[in-house]
């Protein structure tokens, strides 16, 4: 026994398999690119923990040359404050000053990234140069969405608040 199939289907089979795709706005764009640098962020930290000897350092009190006191912990959370504040900035902020501050952080971070990998031994690069990838990738995905934000025309009859615009009257 067959099932009985609508005349729709039989006569368009396109039709079932044709997938809606809704325009996501650019601030959630944003705010899911700076999550997603946010894991890679945690992992890429986490993950260095595997690196022999790595874990003796920090016991040793020292992280990359640098000595692990308040002053490396408190600027340490400063780096990484921005990007998580900027999960939230992309989605609350207004676009026109929303579009400066992505541009300005991500373009400032660019080099923040590459940094990272100063100082690391050669037998981690393939790990450093895949991280570092995939953060500039999400970076320049950031700088694109922001800069190419879509812009609505002004009508002469409507203002940028959407109020109607009256005529100056005449005396």
């Amino acid at each position: 026994m067959s099932t009985p199939r609508s005349r729709t289907a039989r006569e368009n089979p396109s039709s079932r398999s044709t997938l809606e795709d809704p325009r996501m706005p650019v601030k959630a764009k944003l705010a899911a690119a700076w999550a997603s640098l946010m894991f890679l962020y945690i992992y890429v930290d986490y993950l260095a923990l595997y690196k022999p000897g790595f874990i003796d350092t920090l016991r040793g009190g020292t992280v990359h040359e640098f000595d692990a006191g308040p002053t490396f912990v408190a600027a340490s959370l400063t780096l990484m404050s921005v990007p998580t504040l900027m999960i939230l900035l992309s989605m609350t902020l207004p676009a026109r000053v929303n579009r400066v501050v992505n541009l300005v952080v991500a373009a400032l971070y660019i080099p923040v990234t590459v940094f990272n990998m100063a100082g690391e031994p050669w037998k981690y690069a393939y790990f450093y140069a895949l991280s570092i990838g995939l953060e500039l990738l999400i970076h320049v995905f950031i700088l694109r969405s922001a800069w190419t934000w879509p812009r609505r025309a002004a009508s002469p009859a409507v203002g940028l608040d959407g109020e109607a615009l009256r005529a100056p009257q005449q005396v």
